[in-house]
């Protein structure tokens, strides 16, 4: 495996403007709404990015090289991100630094029992609040020198990155739904949809998570959120 940075020979130094320069950061995140935060967070703060949207496509990654640090979704298509993080956890050489993301705080216990430096809940908006929890989680050497002014712009990605989010979901539900395919679904829009402040998505991917805990089909729940995603794909056009 590659343990180099492959955008460069020198790893140029972190600045107070740019504290992570020199950086290379693999977000592995299913949703493309999500990710186009993280990227905007990254090259806003001066991190190069890479995105893998499952957890073999992560591996795959790793096969070949390590980044300086991991931000990792817990719920992804293909399995929980917990899984991941054990493995990297584990790993010699080790990433610099392992983030767990997620729009349920309350999988912050289970992604540090796993071996993750940190967790950040969802949505992640604030420039300045991403970088002080990624710094915190690097070594001394990758820190900026010198006093640093905390940036509070609020980052705002495109929403045809939305879309995608959608258009994905659409897809999900074309295929045959299992129970695995729903918990899948209600997970997923709960947290893009409060990313995205679309409150009547969330309360819908809510009301399914709801009937899925008590282990029941969810037919109507599955057939609501259908039409919403079909009506916000109708927006496209608009947007």
């Amino acid at each position: 495996m590659d343990t180099t940075d492959p955008f460069a020979a020198n790893i140029p130094t972190p600045t107070a403007a740019r504290p992570l320069l020199g950086l290379t950061v693999l977000v592995v995140e299913d949703s493309r709404f999500a990710c186009e935060a993280l990227r905007l967070l990254c090259l806003r703060s001066g991190a190069r990015i890479r995105r893998a949207d499952c957890l073999r496509s992560a591996r795959r990654h790793f096969r070949v090289y390590r980044p300086s640090a991991v931000i990792i979704d817990l719920g992804l298509p293909d399995g929980n991100g917990t899984d991941l993080i054990e493995e990297l956890n584990l790993a010699q050489p080790r990433v610099d630094g392992i983030l767990a993301i997620s729009g349920n705080p309350h999988l912050e216990e289970a992604a540090m029992a796993a071996g993750a430096d940190g967790f950040m809940e969802k949505p992640i908006s604030s420039l300045g609040e991403f970088q002080e929890k990624v710094l915190s989680i690097l070594p001394a050497e990758r820190q900026p020198k010198g006093p640093r002014q905390v940036d509070n712009t609020a980052i705002l990605p495109d929403r045809l990155a939305y879309q995608d989010d959608m258009a994905h979901i659409a897809d999900v539900l074309d295929e045959q739904v299992s129970d695995h395919t729903l918990d899948y679904v209600a997970q997923f829009l709960s947290g893009v949809a409060r990313s995205a402040d679309d409150k009547i998505l969330e309360d819908a991917a809510n009301a399914l998570a709801r009937q899925r805990a008590l282990g029941k089909t969810a037919a109507s729940e599955t057939a609501r959120i259908a039409g919403l995603i079909q009506h916000r794909l109708a927006e496209k056009i608009a947007i």
